[in-house]
């Protein structure tokens, strides 16, 4: 048997390349940040040039540090972030502008002359997404109307449209000379172009959006054959592809309905598993794919999507310089016994779940004289935290199953502070898992099964492994009467935007 699984990982602020052993275990690890674009206040911008570039220098120093070539590679997976959109001209290879983020807020113009008719709901049922500048549809047609020659380039089906999955899998099979256009359901589904029942381009958002069928990619299983790599990784299957925050479900091995897990990355994801089954939300949650195995049913999830959460950290750190490097908060925040009476709520680029507000911004509450960076820092962990509860509140509500615990994963569970604080609010244990980077490894199950580097999805199931679990330490009173400030900090941040 060929030893090994690699994922490629693409993040909203950097790009990994990971190896895995049949265990589970990670081999070796390359990783490069890329440079955040920002044009105007709102705009959030991305080189896909770079990215790409990125990629091939993390795969190449992955290989290096595991002192293996791609022959010891069964398969490659992808996980990407999602709702970033690039827009490419299939004949010379390049994006006819840059990279559209997932936290840009510049289609909120498109957003709201869709909700004229219909409001804010008005493709939900087909799509389990309310109108939002969060997902890629509306990117496209930005670009389409905003770059000169696009609209007739895209009409004579010159132009390519993917997410970054999209864009990496095209590159890596061999670009212009014959690479594959193809996503997988659970990237579709974050474009708001996706139906949640018949998992294929829906018609009629297409025509609204007018967005071209000849971009779309070819819609695909999360795990299955979809070509083959030419350059460092020739030779291997491209096989797996996964949003990132399913890739995590997937790698926590939420494989039941019911089972949950949250990833705290740039922004923080809660995905909880409702089996073959999509499950319309009335508390502001995303219905969405969660993953589909070959030719096995699809299996769905209820997210809910936090917009800021690490990337508060960076903030911290980039734009104010209180701390010199992110892992330095969680001393600063330890350095005074509680908050203060301050409450942030980093509304930066709106509200996402469960409130779906376009038009709120940030906002610090409850500062006075007392108030020290200290306390600062710890209201910067703490919104993390009060974030996730309100949306395990939705999730509660939706499902009709109280969660019993959560799975936790990503770069900021090793913030033992934030963790601990987590279980406090929640009021559930809370449990880390040996192998934390669950993303990439994710993508990697998905590539391994396609090819029968591992036989069944429940043999995943043995690869789970404890780290750490915080037990609740804060009483009921004390929790209730923190979320009630936290409550009327949020709505101070609606209806800033004009």
């Amino acid at each position: 048997m060929t030893k090994y699984v690699g994922a490629l990982d693409q993040g909203t602020t950097s790009t990994r390349f990971m190896i895995f052993d049949h265990a589970g275990g990670v081999v070796a690890i390359h990783q490069k940040e890329h440079e955040q674009i920002y044009p105007k206040p709102g705009w959030v911008e991305h080189d896909p040039m770079e990215i790409w570039a990125r990629s091939q220098e993390v795969i190449a120093g992955a290989l290096k540090n595991a002192g293996i070539t791609a022959a010891d590679l069964a398969a490659v997976g992808i996980t990407n972030q999602r709702e970033t959109a690039v827009v490419w001209d299939k004949t010379t290879g390049k994006p006819v502008y840059n990279a559209i983020v997932w936290q840009d807020t510049r289609t909120d113009v498109y957003v709201n002359e869709f909700g004229k008719d219909g409001g804010q709901d008005r493709f939900r049922a087909k799509v389990g997404l309310p109108l939002a500048t969060y997902f890629s549809g509306p990117k496209i047609k930005w670009v389409l109307d905003n770059v000169e020659g696009a609209r007739a380039k895209a009409d004579a089906g010159q132009l390519l449209f993917g997410n970054i999955d999209t864009w990496c899998i095209w590159n890596l099979t061999g670009g212009v000379n014959g690479g594959v256009h193809v996503t997988d359901v659970s990237n579709a589904s974050r474009t708001m172009l996706m139906n949640l029942e018949t998992l294929d381009w829906d018609p009629e958002i297409m025509a609204v959006m007018g967005v071209p069928r000849s971009m779309l990619p070819a819609i695909k299983a999360s795990s299955e054959v979809y070509g083959t790599c030419v350059g460092e990784l020739a030779g291997v299957p491209v096989a797996g592809d996964l949003g990132d925050q399913q890739a995590a479900l997937f790698g926590q091995t939420c494989f039941s309905a019911g089972e949950a897990k949250n990833t705290y990355g740039t922004g923080c994801f809660m995905l909880l598993n409702t089996g073959e089954k999509a499950v319309p939300s009335k508390s502001g949650l995303l219905t969405t794919l969660g993953y589909k195995i070959g030719d096995k049913p699809a299996v769905y999830a209820l997210e809910g999507s936090i917009a800021i959460t690490g990337a508060l950290v960076q903030w911290l750190r980039d734009n104010l310089g209180m701390i010199t490097s992110s892992a330095e908060v969680e001393a600063l925040a330890n350095s005074v016994e509680d908050n203060g009476g301050v409450y942030f709520v980093p509304a930066f680029s709106g509200l996402f779940a469960p409130y779906w507000k376009s038009d709120a911004r940030g906002v610090i509450a409850g500062l006075t004289r007392y108030v020290t960076k200290g306390h600062i820092a710890r209201a910067v962990l703490e919104a993390t935290a009060w974030q996730t509860r309100e949306v395990l509140d939705a999730m509660n509500a939706d499902s009709g199953v109280a969660l019993t615990a959560l799975k936790v994963d990503g770069g900021m569970v090793f913030n033992n502070t934030l963790m601990q604080f987590q279980a406090d609010v929640l009021g559930v244990p809370v449990i880390r898992p040996k192998v934390a980077e669950t993303t990439a490894l994710g993508a990697a199950y998905a590539a391994g099964l396609a090819v029968g580097y591992w036989a069944e999805v429940e043999d995943l199931r043995a690869n789970w492994a404890k780290d750490h679990e915080w037990h609740p330490q804060m009483d009921a009173a004390k929790r209730d009467a923190e979320y009630a400030q936290w409550k009327k900090a949020v709505t101070r941040t609606f209806d800033w935007v004009d």
